[in-house]
């Protein structure tokens, strides 16, 4: 008897750790997507208001919409030129802005283009723009990358000018922690930068001795550091190994301090089409594409697989064709799924010559996918329900097929559901398949037909994930969330569904 309960309290303790470390997984997992994903929620842009100069918008005089939305460059240097203003001390010279040209990039002003485009009233009028900064000027702003480690010197320090005139000697005691700093990084093939900033003027450190350093004024001039709070900035990463350099880094601080970069929702995630740069990067394309693909799946699989389920439970004779049949559905259920994406490529895209990289195509391959497992959860379904059914429908005169669509059919129906809705989240993660019908295409329009080009969530998670800047792993992780969130959505719906067509015994 002792040995049968330790043998019980042991079975106890395993069930419990077996429990216990997959809710740990899990909630791991989560966490660790969440927490990648978080960056990715906002998002740096460029909030500011300028004068659309038809000059710059229209050169020729030809204020057609395919001109305006052609003259990228136009409205580029519009942009810049009105951001470079801003900076009166700054020396305007080809390489100066040639640096300063990287913190917008070229196609970040494509929607302002378009929107001139459909009303061209507004050229020579003072209009509000809203631009994403560079992917590299954003990660360092969310202090991502590089790594920046922030220290405050406060007030009381002594300013005195240098020997150029953009140079400052500045004295303070708490020079030495920075120094100290500094001394605790080492050597990384070069040293790293300091930045002392006041309000939106911004120095780096030219020479630190314990509590004297001069520095070179990168934005304002000197009259912006004295009698001011002064904080700073250790870049940790040389100025040679990183891509953005010290002067972006103060042009960037500078028009953040002043209000001109704002941190905003990065709702464009949502609302716009896939691009080549992170900042201007959206999923609207491959969301609009899995759904229409799962439109395609549902509609072929789920009516299909019940109507089979039904025929091979309730009508089809018992005999050795109907079990080869049973025995192969059950096989194919095991069939890894870039089978069929292989299937789908020879055949739909070979022999019949569907459009390549469409949802029709999608839907097909991946119904093909989930129609074993619709199959065999309609047949369990069908099992539950009790053989009295039956046998009283059949006992009040009823047909076979009364029997089966009349009355066991409606009580079956909430298992088919289930096994067809969880049948759709597998089809919804899948990217195999997908990958060899050619939906791994860049996107940039929305599709709106389920034979236009498309891509799906799971082959744009790879597709990102597969860049080498830093700036998509953010933009992947939350793509990932975006697709949690429709497999949840989905089981929410089967849960509720069951629950509303559900009849206890």
């Amino acid at each position: 008897m002792r040995r049968r309960r330790a043998a019980d309290t042991r079975f106890r303790v395993y069930g419990l750790v077996a429990l216990g470390f997959a809710l740990f997984s899990l909630v791991f997992l989560i966490c660790a997507i969440a927490w990648k994903a978080s960056s990715a929620v906002t998002y740096h842009v460029v909030k500011t208001d300028i004068v659309l100069e038809a000059g710059r918008i229209v050169p020729d005089g030809n204020a057609s919409p395919e001109e305006i939305t052609r003259n990228i460059e136009g409205f580029y240097t519009l942009v810049r030129d009105d951001l470079f203003a801003k900076f009166a001390n700054l020396e305007d010279t080809p390489a100066v802005r040639k640096d300063f040209s990287a913190l917008i990039d070229r196609l970040a002003v494509l929607p302002l283009a378009r929107r001139v485009a459909k009303n061209p009233t507004l050229i020579d009028q003072t209009v509000s723009i809203q631009i994403p900064v560079s992917d590299d000027v954003d990660l360092f702003l969310k202090r991502s990358s590089p790594r920046s480690i922030p220290f405050r010197l406060g007030e009381g320090a002594q300013i005195s000018p240098g020997q150029g005139t953009d140079e400052m000697v500045l004295r303070h005691p708490a020079l030495e922690s920075v120094l100290s700093s500094l001394t605790a990084l080492g050597s990384q093939q070069g040293a790293p930068s300091v930045l002392v900033i006041a309000d939106s003027a911004v120095a780096r450190l030219t020479d630190l001795q314990d509590q004297t350093a001069g520095f070179e004024i990168l934005a304002g001039d000197l009259a912006d550091f004295q009698g001011k709070p002064l904080k700073g900035l250790i870049v940790a990463v040389p100025e040679s190994n990183r891509t953005i350099s010290d002067l972006q880094i103060a042009w960037a601080l500078a028009l953040k301090s002043e209000g001109i970069i704002r941190r905003v929702p990065h709702t464009s995630l949502l609302t716009s089409t896939d691009s080549t740069y992170p900042e201007l990067a959206g999923s609207l394309a491959a969301i609009v594409g899995s759904l229409l693909t799962m439109l395609v799946t549902g509609m072929v699989a789920i009516p299909m697989g019940i109507f089979a389920a039904i025929f091979l439970e309730e009508f089809a004779p018992k005999n050795r064709l109907t079990q080869l049949i049973e025995v192969n559905i059950n096989n194919l259920a095991a069939v890894p799924s870039i089978v069929f994406g292989l299937l789908g490529a020879t055949l739909l895209l070979g022999t019949f010559g569907l459009p390549r990289s469409a949802p029709m195509v999608g839907g097909l391959v991946l119904a093909l996918l989930i129609l074993p497992v619709v199959i065999i959860a309609a047949r369990a379904a069908l099992r539950a329900v009790p053989p009295s059914i039956r046998s009283g429908a059949l006992a009040v005169g009823a047909s076979r097929m009364q029997a089966v669509f009349h009355h066991v059919l409606p009580l079956a129906f909430p298992g088919m559901l289930t096994g067809a809705i969880l049948g759709m989240a597998r089809a919804l993660g899948e990217t195999a398949p997908l990958l060899l019908i050619g939906m791994v295409a860049f996107v940039a329009e929305v599709p709106s037909s389920t034979t236009d080009e498309a891509t799906a969530l799971p082959v744009l998670i790879y597709s990102w994930a597969s860049n080498a800047e830093r700036a998509w792993e953010p933009m992947t992780a939350a793509v990932i969330v975006i697709l949690l969130a429709l497999l949840v959505t989905m089981n929410v719906i089967v849960v509720m569904l069951r629950r509303k067509f559900e009849r206890r015994w």
